[in-house]
């Protein structure tokens, strides 16, 4: 796929550096005592986790099973153990979250919905409720809850789950594209079995990737969503790459009512009195 990479970040201890400050500066301002972050073994979060623990305040990294495959599991707790054991100042909690998700399915299944859409409501929760969990442990220390997402997940193709993955208070690598974040992760030497994993959200029990899901790789919507941004004349393009940039558009156009602000209804001020 060498015909969509995208230019590299050309200082990445200046991109790091950058980032770290901006966490640095927001926490002072918040008056908060440090981050939490969840952990799932994917580079998002590994990276994001340890610009965390950069900053020097207390980060609090989360690992969340809700029937999660072995090797994610064993990604997360590795990523886990190397940052403890380079910064002072990370702690974790391993929570296993299968037996209250298993309960909520159960009890949820009274009300017997017959939709094609079940699987993906039942995805969601476990988004949501590794959200909810996040925030119960930052409440109860005063932390901030730190986003993974990168900018083609957040602003590209809207992958992510409203108020579930999205549902944070900070998102420090919101303006990274993916490639961004694997450059940035192997330069701060995060473990090749993060970096060379398929990219997956997790949430579902037939293994499937980011790819499978999406149709098309990460290098291949960085690509796309750089073409959005100009004045493209699609004739011009292959076969391939028209078919990449209708998926990415697709993807944009039926997601941004995850990505707009909250649809605010104006009241006419001839209503009140």
């Amino acid at each position: 796929m060498k015909d969509f990479r995208i230019p590299k970040i050309n200082s990445p201890q200046k991109a790091i550096d950058h980032i770290v400050n901006w966490l640095v500066d927001y926490i002072d301002a918040s008056n908060l005592n440090g981050f939490t972050v969840g952990v799932s073994g994917g580079v998002d979060s590994a990276l994001t986790s340890t610009l965390c623990a950069l900053t020097g305040y207390k980060t609090l990294c989360l690992e969340m099973n809700i029937h999660q495959e072995k090797q994610q599991v064993n990604r997360a707790l590795s990523h886990i153990g190397w940052l403890e054991s380079n910064y002072s100042n990370v702690e974790s909690q391993s929570v296993n979250l299968t037996p209250m998700f298993d309960s909520f399915v159960e009890h949820m299944s009274q009300y017997k919905l017959s939709s094609e859409h079940l699987d993906l409501s039942l995805a969601n929760s476990r988004s949501r409720l590794r959200m909810v969990t996040l925030y119960y442990f930052a409440s109860a220390k005063r932390y901030l809850v730190v986003g993974t997402g990168n900018k083609v997940e957040d602003f590209g193709v809207g992958f992510f789950t409203k108020y579930g993955d999205g549902g944070v208070d900070i998102s420090p690598i919101a303006d990274l594209l993916k490639s961004h974040v694997y450059q940035l992760a192997s330069y701060l030497g995060i473990k090749k079995s993060i970096l060379q994993a398929h990219p997956t959200d997790g949430l579902w029990s037939d293994h499937r990737t980011d790819q499978d899901q999406l149709g098309v790789n990460y290098d291949a919507l960085e690509w796309a969503m750089s073409q959005s941004e100009k004045s493209v004349n699609q004739n011009e393009l292959s076969d391939e790459k028209q078919t990449i940039l209708n998926t990415y558009q697709q993807f944009h156009q039926k997601n941004q009512h995850k990505m707009s602000p909250i649809p605010i209804c104006p009241i006419p001020k001839e209503i009140f009195e």
